[in-house]
């Protein structure tokens, strides 16, 4: 499972499409670490 966000400004490896971000693994973890730089209303889908 990924987390891909809609309105925030993220790095692209932050993204969470397989394109732009490398694989977790069965068992795996990534710890999403980022700074929101603008106030707003977003959302996010896993």
């Amino acid at each position: 499972t990924t987390v891909h966000w809609h309105g925030i400004e993220l790095a692209n490896g932050e993204d969470g499409t397989p394109f732009t971000q490398n694989m977790i693994p069965p068992g795996g973890s990534f710890i999403y670490k980022f700074t929101v730089t603008r106030p707003g209303t977003f959302w996010y889908h896993s």
